[in-house]
């Protein structure tokens, strides 16, 4: 049974075909919690799909009692979904087909429980000591609360007609008319705290809840002009990331009026440093409020101390900020998690972006926060003591803090595992074009040529030392790192092409290393490999060691663009446009498989990709732009 999601901001559904929350992760969430595990519809009959129709905004399922192929159904069921911030709301209608009544019981049964994403994500058993209540309200709602301390979930199930209630189900006998159908709406309310919505109220209508949320998408995307270069797949492909970016945008943690970019579905609809910048980036010329709602949260929960249980330090770019259970009380530490090396050099990238579209407006309000993060670079980041950025790989929480941040990702072409403190090549690009974006900054709006000066001599010499400590000699190529004794990772890896994206590398190697991300062993036909095929980690159903981002791809095409490769880059966007027109509604997913295209006639998807993905839905954005 394949399964369906819709999001509008940190709210989201997953369902089964039959539009009814069953099994696994399915459910409906709110800010990182599950507030219905089980959301089953039933008349005592065995139900079979007729129709099932699904958009962004709503679904629309039919079903009939499954008969006999010599005898008809007496009665259809029409149940229609919509999704709001923080609600679902379904409206049920069952049609009678007789000429006589026919009276129909019909059956939801619930659960929630109230399961923090971290649970649902496999990543360890945890323990959850809070209460649960289940509250039948005077108006026949049902509230069921979950609290622990000063912790508080709570979700209200509230319909048009009074249920029958009966441990965890609510039942209606409706008494159809001969020709006739009976409706009925229910709404599911998600929130946190102890002020919960006053009882009596009749649910939202499905329409109403669907244009609002049809509204918001259709003013996100109307009016932007981004060049398609008579490319109709290309426009197709933009026009569907547009609109998921749209779906994708969350409210900043304590500032609910900057709507930012959350990573994707479903376990990233969050406040994320290199994703919602790098998002913001792809989405510059277009959509340039993105970009200043994300420098104005991450600059709010910019690093203050240093605190090594979440790897703070003053300066430092958030990775993360989580909402949850498990964060909230200190079992993980992705509450306010700090553990990544280039978000930091990358806001200071976008701050300079945002001032070439929006003028200087952020770059005067954020002067301190971008003075910070220049700091952080020279101190706590390691350009001081290590010549370069780099982590240590023996934190809490991830091991990897570049964006192949899975535990197998940084290694040897022969298959070693890297060991920090870990200098990852990328982020060596963003910290060159960080300095350079920085200097501008100092230099033209704060007046301030000193420092502008300094950050230019860092600059140069960082590129000066990039190339000669990260050129693969004989291999035409950057190395993936440097460990912690200095020696090259030498594995060949996609991360070369956000190397050429930063402009480091100068324009002669720049255009060695595109010529060979276009080879067949990185350029699968729809994308670039994050690891070229033929190296021993390769696996091309591996999450960061051979599947293909379509955000990587995009980079690289910006990349190879950069350095003057127009017709490589035009042969990759070409691919990756290509992947997008095989996905459902020209959605990209967030990484697919590193089968060649000769193999495989379609893209084939990670099964644990996300979709939809901030990343892979400015992708189309980023080439457009790029090739313009």
């Amino acid at each position: 049974m394949s399964t369906h999601t819709s999001v509008r901001g940190t709210t989201f559904l997953i369902t089964g075909d039959t539009a009814d929350v069953v099994a696994g992760t399915e459910g409906f969430y709110a800010e990182d919690t599950r507030h219905l595990s089980r959301w089953e519809f039933s008349t005592g009959d065995a139900l079979r799909v007729l129709s099932a129709v699904r958009d962004r905004q709503s679904t629309s399922v039919i079903l009939s009692p499954a008969t006999p192929r010599n005898q008809d159904a007496a009665y259809s069921v029409f149940r229609d979904q919509a999704l709001g911030s923080g609600s679902l709301v379904e409206e049920v209608r069952v049609r009678n087909h007789l000429a006589v009544p026919v009276a129909v019981t019909v059956e939801f049964r619930f659960a929630a429980d109230f399961a923090d994403q971290f649970e649902l994500r496999g990543t360890g058993q945890f323990e959850r000591p809070g209460r649960h209540t289940t509250i039948v309200r005077e108006s026949g709602e049902v509230l069921l609360a979950y609290e622990r301390d000063d912790y508080r979930k709570w979700t209200v199930l509230r319909s048009s007609v009074p249920a029958a209630y009966a441990g965890e189900q609510l039942s209606w006998t409706l008494d159809l008319p001969p020709h006739g159908e009976v409706p009925l709406r229910l709404e599911v309310l998600a929130g946190e705290g102890q002020r919960v919505p006053v009882s009596g109220e009749q649910p939202a209508r499905v329409a109403d809840v669907a244009r609002r949320a049809r509204l918001d998408v259709e003013e996100f995307v109307e009016g932007v002009d981004v060049p398609a270069h008579g490319w109709p797949e290309l426009r197709a492909a933009v026009t569907a990331g547009l609109a998921d970016l749209a779906d994708l945008r969350v409210p900043a943690p304590g500032q609910p009026d900057l709507r930012i970019p959350g990573a994707g579905v479903p376990w990233f609809l969050t406040l994320f440093g290199r994703d919602s910048l790098i998002t913001s980036m792809s989405a510059l010329p277009y959509r340039p409020e993105l970009a200043g709602a994300t420098l104005r949260a991450l600059a709010a929960v910019q690093g203050r101390v240093v605190d090594p249980a979440r790897i703070e330090e003053p300066g430092k770019i958030a990775h993360e900020v989580r909402q949850g259970e498990l964060s909230r009380f200190g079992q993980t530490p992705y509450g306010r998690y700090y553990g990544t090396v280039d978000a930091t050099p990358l806001f200071l990238v976008l701050l300079g972006g945002h001032r070439r579209v929006a003028g200087d407006g952020m770059a005067i309000e954020l002067e301190s926060a971008a003075r910070a993060a220049v700091d952080w670079m020279f101190h706590h980041g390691g350009l001081d003591e290590h010549g370069y950025l780099v982590y240590r790989t023996d934190g809490p929480g991830l091991v990897h803090q570049c964006w192949k941040d899975s535990a197998r990702s940084i290694c040897f072409a022969d298959g070693e595992l890297a060991e920090g403190p870990i200098a990852v090549c990328e982020a060596q690009g963003y910290a060159y074009e960080a300095l350079i974006s920085t200097a501008e900054l100092a230099r033209e709006v704060w007046r301030d040529p000193a420092y502008a000066d300094r950050l230019t001599d860092r600059a140069a010499r960082l590129r000066a030392d990039f190339e000669q400590d990260f050129w693969l000699r004989g291999q035409d190529f950057v190395a993936l790192a440097l460990d912690g004794r200095r020696r090259q990772v030498d594995a060949l890896a996609s991360n070369a092409g956000h190397v050429l994206w930063s402009g480091i590398l100068p324009d002669g190697r720049a255009q060695q290393v595109g010529k060979r991300l276009t080879e067949p062993r990185f350029f699968s036909g729809w994308g670039v490999r994050t690891l070229a095929e033929g190296q021993v980690p390769f696996h091309p159903v591996s999450y960061h060691n051979g599947g293909v981002w379509p955000h990587d791809t995009a980079i690289a095409v910006a990349g190879l663009a950069r350095a003057g490769l127009t017709t490589e880059a035009t042969h990759l966007a070409e691919g990756l446009v290509a992947a997008a027109g095989h996905q459902p509604g020209n959605r990209l997913p967030e990484v697919m498989a590193g089968y060649a295209r000769a193999e495989t006639p379609y893209p084939v998807r990670y099964p644990h990709s996300a979709s939809p993905q901030a990343w892979a839905a400015a992708a189309p954005l980023l080439i457009a732009t790029s090739l313009a």
